[in-house]
């Protein structure tokens, strides 16, 4: 599962935090090319499915 985004991480990441205050930055550790474990360590921590979180993320990169 590959994460569309528009904007650098770091801002998206920012974003993340602003909106969902107990995500921590070893939570939105991400490494190019590691989408999968990104997004299995957030639907765990969120407690959604991967798909609602690469959709919730990628609309904050594409949204200002």
């Amino acid at each position: 599962m590959e994460l569309q985004l528009e904007k650098p991480w770091k801002l998206v990441k920012e974003k993340l935090k602003e909106h969902d205050s107990k995500l921590t930055d070893d939570d939105l550790n991400y490494e190019k090319g590691k989408d999968d474990e990104l997004l299995e360590r957030l639907s765990k921590k969120m407690n959604r499915p991967k798909q609602d979180v690469k959709e919730w993320i990628e609309s904050l990169s594409f949204n200002d």
